[in-house]
């Protein structure tokens, strides 16, 4: 019995593990992201529908805060240079959303069952803050420089400008910015043919 117990524990940590999508071959195209995961493509629209914030700003947030990586967390502290210490925060995932945060979204939400390595939650996450802070801070939802310091930051410290004195952020939110206006281009000119059914493409 104890034997079967270990097996049926294995089994179901293995079937886990292949449920979360490894990373994109190149994470710096939208196209040939969504082209390779034509999911991923139907969930990212689908969240700046439902949110009102575009996909490509959007996506330039998980590529900043994870290159796509499903159990990104943030480097540990090292103690006497060598031995790991505590990571930072909480922060885990591909939006590296925090706890705190993370339960917000689920309550705001109503996805009782999202989890933070599963991308078609991710990506609504992010579009859920992002619009948040449109609502809040009163953010333009194509601005991924501002909505970025919000993400980081809270609206509060976002409009109490904490950022301001944070060159590092400055910097991260301008590439952020770069980010969504390459993929925005990039999704130009592939948008039409991603929004092809199976059958059109059959035809193409």
């Amino acid at each position: 019995m104890q034997y079967r117990s270990i097996v049926a524990i294995t089994l179901l940590m293995i079937l886990l593990t292949s449920c979360v999508a490894s990373q994109p071959r190149n994470v710096a195209n939208m196209c040939d992201i969504f082209t390779d995961r034509r999911a991923w493509h139907q969930a990212a629209k689908a969240s700046a529908q439902r949110w009102g914030v575009p996909a490509p700003v959007n996506m330039a947030f998980i590529f900043q805060e994870s290159s796509f990586r499903a159990r990104a967390k943030p480097e540990r502290s090292r103690f006497l240079w060598i031995f790991p210490g505590a990571r930072p925060s909480s922060a885990y995932g591909y939006a590296q959303a925090l706890d705190s945060t993370w339960s917000d979204y689920v309550r705001a939400s109503g996805n009782n069952r999202a989890r933070r390595n599963n991308f078609n939650d991710a990506i609504d996450f992010v579009a859920w803050y992002n619009s948040n802070s449109t609502r809040v801070s009163n953010i333009d939802p194509f601005d991924a420089r501002n909505l970025y310091l919000a993400y980081h930051e809270g609206n509060g410290g976002y409009q109490r400008g904490t950022y301001r004195e944070k060159q590092w952020l400055l910097d991260a939110a301008g590439r952020v910015q770069a980010n969504t206006d390459r993929f925005s281009a990039q999704y130009a000119n592939c948008q039409r043919e991603l929004n092809k059914n199976w059958f059109q493409r059959l035809f193409s």
